[in-house]
């Protein structure tokens, strides 16, 4: 695991939950959740829709509250606002007519934007360039981003979560939507981010594979049942049945883990996406 080298103390975990539980009225999503993060850790967050991956992230970004239990961030009760924390949300095309440009849209981490506190003049601008450089994206600085791709608009996302260097990396389906392309060059600038950084980050995917060389664990959510541990130790056949509670085969083949339920072909065209086989 990388160790940090700035930010969150290493005796400091970067994510804590304690007996954590989310309810929405009947339904439970998760209860009994214990988890350490700790800095530099890359975790990723697995299980079908509706599972409480993405809920998982806004109780760490303070805009959901635990039914019960508890949860630190960096030492620190969740609360809006904290500057400790990068958000980078689900890939969604923006309008083609939107004229805000590269460099507005990464400000609002710093700036008029809930997950920033106000930085203004040359030291904005610095940070700003700073950020677009890190992800390779100074070129779209002055452009519409209107006009880029699905890609080279989640690279000003990810630069958007960077500006305010977090120690925490919360991720929404990043690579959704994206080419394998795009997807590496994303995965891989998150990763450079922790490593370089130390910072922790949660990465809440469908799909394992374009992450895996990078995960240090991984926690698998599934109808109010959840396992952590290592890609061994939880994404295998035996974990996976008991948790879904129907036969699930998991295969190994090279770099890539593929998984199949009651009604998937095992295929690469599908890899990974058990809500269709075995439901929510």
């Amino acid at each position: 695991m990388t160790q940090p080298v700035s930010g969150v103390s290493a005796e400091t975990e970067a994510v804590s939950l304690r007996d954590a539980r989310l309810s929405y009225g009947q339904r439970t999503l998760w209860n009994g959740l214990n988890l350490d993060v700790e800095p530099g850790e890359f975790l990723a967050v697995l299980g079908p829709n509706g599972s409480g991956k993405t809920s998982l992230l806004r109780v760490l970004l303070g805009t959901q509250e635990l039914t019960s239990g508890t949860a630190r961030v960096v030492g620190e009760s969740p609360g809006k606002g904290n500057r400790r924390i990068g958000y980078v949300p689900q890939q969604r095309a923006m309008a083609s007519g939107l004229t805000l440009r590269g460099t507005d849209l990464v400000g609002l981490g710093l700036d008029g934007h809930r997950w920033g506190v106000g930085v203004r003049g040359r030291a904005r601008r610095k940070r700003v360039a700073e950020a677009l450089d890190a992800v390779g994206a100074s070129e779209y600085g002055n452009m519409p981003v209107g006009q880029l791709s699905g890609g080279e608009q989640q690279r000003l996302r990810v630069a958007q979560a960077l500006v305010g260097d977090p120690d925490v990396l919360l991720c929404d389906e990043p690579l959704l939507s994206l080419d394998l392309a795009h997807q590496r060059t994303v995965s891989e600038l998150i990763d450079r981010r922790r490593r370089e950084a130390g910072t922790a980050v949660l990465f809440v995917t469908h799909e394992i594979n374009p992450v895996l060389s990078m995960v240090d664990r991984v926690l698998y959510l599934v109808a109010g049942r959840f396992r952590v541990g290592t890609t061994g130790e939880v994404m295998n056949s035996a974990t996976l049945s008991e948790l879904y509670g129907t036969r699930v085969e998991v295969i190994r083949v090279a770099d890539q883990i593929h998984v199949a339920g009651a009604h998937v072909a095992l295929c690469e065209d599908e890899p990974h996406h058990l809500e269709h086989a075995v439901g929510e």
